[in-house]
């Protein structure tokens, strides 16, 4: 089985999540929102300023691509091994991202989720119904 199809088991205890094509691997998404993606059969996590040194810590690469002739890191960085074993450590590790998602807001804050996820929406409001006047009255 291919890695982004066993994700929404791996985090089963953290919450709903799908995975969608895109660059040649997979978007990791949980309400909309990408938190995660899949290239190459490896797992990243989305980081920030705040969260980026717990995965450093762990040794754990940054996604890079190349860019210019050059390589490029990303703000998302390999995910630590023992989530595919503890469902706890993966819930754990899957929050730290979601939190980065979080704090960046914007525009990632303003996608749509993905086909099969809710969203919270507003209903419209309807504008009260006006009474005609017939031609008498005015």
């Amino acid at each position: 089985m291919k890695l982004a199809e066993e994700l929404p088991e791996v985090f089963e205890r953290f919450g709903r999540v799908s995975a969608r094509r895109m660059f040649g691997g997979h978007g990791i998404f949980h309400e909309g929102r990408m938190f995660g993606l899949v290239s190459g059969e490896r797992l990243y996590l989305k980081t920030d300023e705040e969260s980026r040194a717990k995965f450093e810590a762990k040794g754990l690469a940054p996604f890079e691509y190349m860019r210019s002739g050059k390589l490029t890191p990303t703000s998302y960085v390999e995910a630590p091994p023992e989530i595919y074993e503890d469902r706890e450590e993966a819930a754990h590790w899957a929050r730290l991202a979601w939190e980065a998602v979080l704090r960046k807001g914007g525009a990632a804050a303003r996608k749509k989720p993905a086909a099969g996820e809710m969203a919270a929406t507003k209903a419209p409001q309807k504008k009260p119904a006006t009474k005609k006047r017939s031609g008498a009255n005015r």
